[in-house]
């Protein structure tokens, strides 16, 4: 089955999405809002998904759409700048649009049941990168049938060491088709990534999250010690962590369960997993069990997440059981 037009609509969307993020960013008009489980969200995470889930409803209107985000907290009384601020940026983009149309954009990412066909988006994955003017990206990836068919992750701020000069890419991948690497301000098509060849762990490097609120960095470091690996980290936010393992800049990344049981959700992940996979990498659970999205907005029969260049796949899920608390 082909999926060019699903293809195409995501490119477009994540492009305009990230216009949006890196006009809020840079206009250093961002605040954020605490939601109930005290994670912060900006006027960019709601932007973004709105003129996402606008984009996909009208190229296909019977699809679902599992988004992070949902407009309760700016119909909420003292949300009455954020809304505002919304509106706006989103009207730079789209001048036409109403403040319903916009609330309503933004709640067709409501969905959070399991459906045969059905997108994931984050609209900032990293916000608090975000928030500190680093990294972040916009993930959206389109699963049939539990797998993760089509992927696209945009990342405003990121620069690979095979493309020096460039700030801002978005990384594009078909199951079955490999990944595409496109400078973000055009959609010139820059080329194909390909993880690293790296074989031995003394000479790999791990890419992990700069903030340790669902990870353990300090397993990290003792699983790093016992592989041998010397290089520093290379920390960043969001699922960016993906596209540099899938571009060869970073060949580990592991988001490792930390104190609590935390239960990772599909927005953060599943984009990115297939960024990883079609330009040649692996990724598991810390069991080494493929990742399940047939469970609605959870990955609920999964532990942690294990990304790598592939080669070094087995090596890191020996060192993870050889380090578990349990």
């Amino acid at each position: 089955m082909s999926f060019k037009a699903e293809q195409l609509i995501a490119l477009a969307a994540v492009r305009e999405a990230a216009e949006l993020c890196k006009r809020v960013q840079e206009q250093m008009t961002v605040s954020s809002i605490e939601k109930s489980d005290q994670s912060p969200v900006t006027i960019a995470d709601f932007g973004s998904q709105a003129l996402i889930c606008s984009r996909l409803r009208r190229a296909f209107p019977d699809d679902p759409i599992i988004a992070e985000e949902t407009s309760t907290v700016l119909k909420e009384t003292g949300s009455v700048n954020a809304l505002d601020g919304v509106i706006r940026y989103v009207r730079d983009l789209r001048p036409d649009a109403s403040a319903e149309d916009i609330l309503e954009w933004i709640d067709y990412g409501n969905q959070k049941e399991h459906t045969s066909r059905h997108w994931t988006l984050d609209p900032i994955d990293g916000t608090k990168g975000f928030l500190r003017g680093d990294q972040y990206a916009i993930a959206l990836a389109l699963i049939v049938d539990g797998e993760v068919q089509v992927a696209a992750v945009g990342c405003p701020n990121l620069t690979l060491s095979s493309y020096p000069d460039i700030k801002g890419v978005i990384a594009l991948a078909v199951r079955g088709e490999g990944t595409e690497l496109y400078r973000l301000s055009d959609a010139e098509l820059l080329g194909r990534p390909s993880v690293s060849d790296i074989a031995t762990p003394e000479s790999a490097r791990f890419s992990e999250s700069v903030e340790s609120a669902h990870t353990s960095h300090s397993r990290s470091a003792i699983i790093s010690k016992l592989l041998g690996i010397v290089k520093p980290a290379k920390r960043l936010d969001s699922q960016a962590k993906y596209v540099v393992v899938a571009g060869g800049d970073a060949d580990i990344y592991l988001r490792l369960p930390s104190g609590r049981r935390y239960v990772e959700n599909i927005w953060d992940h599943a984009a990115g997993m297939l960024i990883v996979e079609e330009a040649g990498g692996q990724v598991t659970d810390t069991k080494g069990t493929p990742l399940d999205f047939n469970h609605g907005y959870q990955l609920s029969q999964n532990l942690g997440v294990v990304v790598s260049n592939g080669a070094l796949h087995l090596r890191l899920l020996q060192a993870i059981a050889d380090t578990s608390p349990e």
